[in-house]
């Protein structure tokens, strides 16, 4: 249970494939829940992967009960600890909309991500999860799981016009501010 560095774009680390978790309900799964529960805390994150913070497993963190101060304007999703996700776009429909990344800090992009999708997996228990979401949920569980496949949101993206540093794009809003 600890406040963990986060590792940030050009750590290879970053790019590897996440293995799959074999066993639910241990102490090792239940302390890097923790551990991923106080470090997307302590950085204001909307969601946190386990290899940002360089554990090499098929584990995302997600959502909170109240407003996040960086997305105040976005709707609540709730908490949510998601193992071995799979993901099934529901239609061909994108929306694009601006992201950040703890792994990307001070930057922002535009970034396409499917509208409406299906997402499935299993809590740290080993309980099944099976949820239908769309808008700001759906982005933050695509872009949680680009993380186990080895992808940074920048890598999404179609337009690098699109791309650059959140104090220059948005300077209304305070560049610590990434999430």
């Amino acid at each position: 249970m600890a406040i963990l560095p986060i590792l940030k774009m050009g750590d290879p680390r970053l790019l590897r494939v996440a293995q799959p978790v074999t066993a639910f309900d241990t102490d090792e799964l239940h302390l890097l829940v923790q551990d991923l529960l106080d470090t997307m805390r302590a950085a204001s994150g909307a969601g946190l992967a386990a290899p940002q913070i360089g554990v090499d497993r098929q584990v995302v963190m997600f959502g909170s009960n109240e407003r996040n101060p960086r997305y105040p304007d976005r709707p609540l999703v709730p908490p949510t600890v998601l193992v071995n996700p799979v993901i099934t776009p529901l239609s061909d429909v994108e929306e694009s909309d601006w992201e950040g990344c703890l792994s990307v800090p001070g930057m922002r992009g535009l970034v396409p991500r499917w509208a409406r999708i299906r997402y499935t997996g299993f809590d740290q228990y080993g309980d099944p999860i099976d949820r239908t979401v769309d808008g700001f949920h759906a982005r933050v569980v695509q872009h949680e799981c680009d993380h186990l496949w080895g992808k940074l949101y920048p890598m999404r993206m179609r337009d690098f016009s699109q791309f650059g540093f959140t104090e220059v794009l948005f300077p209304d809003i305070n560049a610590a501010e990434d999430d």
